[in-house]
């Protein structure tokens, strides 16, 4: 048989099998059995209708019959992370992390622990909600998508968790910034400069710190308290000088007789320090 008429041969082949499970996929209703067919024939099929199907959990009977009539091979292994990637498309969240970390329990070292891990991430990220609300999920997601970047480095899940996980790490400095925010509203300085402070020393590499700073800037000034309020002013200009923040703080220090140079002895001043000598941000 020439090269041409084996790969038509092939390719008849492979499409008796897809159109032969295709079948019972119409009767897997009525209980019709896939115990005629190989591990890697319903494997495929499963792929097929995941990538075919409206409903990504179509593909799950495939799947997890992989896993009962072709235990301890490799289709069965593939089939299981296969089953956490489906339930986490339909946003079946509990689920899909519950299969994912079954992958990961019984083959931590396998190539698609990786993506296992990712998923079990992303079972967290994707219900992060407004910042308005609790971030519980937030703090999880942060937790689990560490996890991806420092175990598995060098992939390309990695890649996508190191950008997640700043997304994620603003959202709590946003939330911060919310509260401090609520605080300064009602002239309680005291509790928004804390709030304030933890965006400043805790979440520095994130867009939120510009105005953190010019926050402290105004609960600083209504204080009376002049060497805070400049010190703030001056990592502001020194890190963020085309801020709009930057503009509003200077003009609110000039205004007050002030410079945004460094000034006093307090924890600012130290962050100043380190800006300075360029160890922070």
């Amino acid at each position: 048989m020439s090269g041409i008429g084996r790969k038509l041969a092939v390719l008849a082949m492979s499409g008796a099998v897809v159109l032969s499970l295709a079948a019972c996929n119409r009767n897997n209703a009525d209980g019709e059995s896939l115990d005629g067919y190989t591990a890697e024939q319903i494997f495929q099929r499963g792929e097929y209708v995941l990538e075919n199907s409206r409903r990504a959990e179509d593909s799950l009977h495939y799947f997890r019959e992989v896993e009962r009539l072709y235990p301890y091979t490799d289709w069965a292994r593939r089939s299981i992370v296969m089953q956490a990637y489906a339930l986490h498309r339909e946003g079946k969240y509990d689920e899909a992390r519950a299969a994912a970390q079954r992958f990961l329990d019984q083959y931590p070292g396998d190539p698609d622990a990786a993506w296992a891990a990712y998923i079990v991430a992303l079972t967290y990220y994707d219900q992060i909600e407004d910042v308005g609300r609790d971030q519980g999920l937030t703090f999880q997601a942060l937790q689990h998508l560490r996890y991806v970047i420092e175990t598995y480095p060098n992939t390309e899940y990695a890649r996508s968790a190191v950008l997640k996980f700043d997304l994620a790490f603003d959202r709590l400095a946003a939330k911060e910034m919310e509260i401090g925010r609520y605080y300064l509203a009602r002239r309680n300085y005291a509790a928004a400069i804390n709030r304030f402070r933890a965006v400043v020393e805790q979440y520095q590499t994130t867009t939120q710190t510009p105005e953190a700073l010019h926050r402290l800037v105004e609960c600083y000034l209504a204080l009376g308290l002049r060497d805070e309020a400049q010190t703030a002013g001056a990592i502001l200009g020194h890190n963020f000088r085309s801020s709009p923040f930057y503009e509003d703080s200077y003009r609110l220090l000039t205004d007050a007789g002030l410079t945004t140079d460094a000034a006093g002895e307090s924890w600012i001043r130290e962050v100043y320090r380190r800006t300075v000598r360029g160890e922070w941000l």
